[in-house]
């Protein structure tokens, strides 16, 4: 059983809302609507800064701006992130069952890696970040990896994200693919689009669903 990290397993937005809002602050701008930060966050940090600041990723400050974006995210890494709703039973749900499970994210292992172990989560056995894989996700090598670390086939493997690279990469892959509805949704956006095999509105129906498949 895989996730994707942001937006799936945990809920990071928070962290991401005031980091952004504190940038903009520090140039001077009012603060942002923090449901457009929120639907952003899975986009990553080029997104959020290119959000947040109203610039062009090849604007030649933008490189500064992200590094500083990542700087105040550091200070607050893991202070508000929080496991979404039912995922602590499932993963002990499926800890009960012999099912082992895995992280398949493409936020760098810098930060992915003190996340999981600050949040209450137990220990992750497979953690791929795109410090560990030539290339990132949609492309399906990080799930590879996850499936070797497991001892598991692709096609055994249930992935489950909030964003059509997701979907993608674990369809690539040859796995059982779930659209996360409840996840970080830009507004023109629509998962039910994204050819997943199946889709959860809320968190807390995972486990009946992945439980059954």
């Amino acid at each position: 059983m895989l996730f994707d990290l942001d937006g799936t397993l945990v809920d990071t937005a928070e962290e991401f809302v005031g980091v952004v809002q504190a940038l903009r602050a520090e140039h001077g701008m009012d603060a942002m609507d923090p449901q457009r930060i929120r639907a952003s966050v899975s986009n990553g940090a080029r997104a959020l800064v290119a959000l947040g600041l109203g610039i062009e990723e090849s604007a030649p400050e933008f490189e500064g701006k992200r590094l500083r974006l990542l700087e105040l995210y550091g200070e607050v890494l893991g202070s508000a992130a929080r496991p979404y709703p039912g995922l602590l039973d499932l993963l002990a749900a499926l800890a009960e069952r012999g099912i082992a499970w895995g992280v398949s994210t493409n936020k760098p292992r810098a930060y992915a890696e003190p996340l999981l172990q600050r949040i209450d989560l137990p220990p992750c056995p497979s953690l791929v970040c795109p410090d560990d894989v030539r290339e990132r996700k949609p492309h399906p090598e990080s799930l590879y990896r996850n499936c070797r670390d497991l001892g598991c086939a692709p096609h055994e493997a249930i992935y489950v994200g909030d964003h059509l690279r997701d979907i993608e990469a674990g369809r690539r892959a040859g796995m059982f693919t779930i659209a996360a509805a409840y996840g970080y949704i830009e507004p023109h956006d629509d998962p039910h689009s994204w050819g997943a095999d199946a889709l959860v509105e809320h968190s807390t129906d995972l486990a009946a669903l992945l439980l059954d498949c």
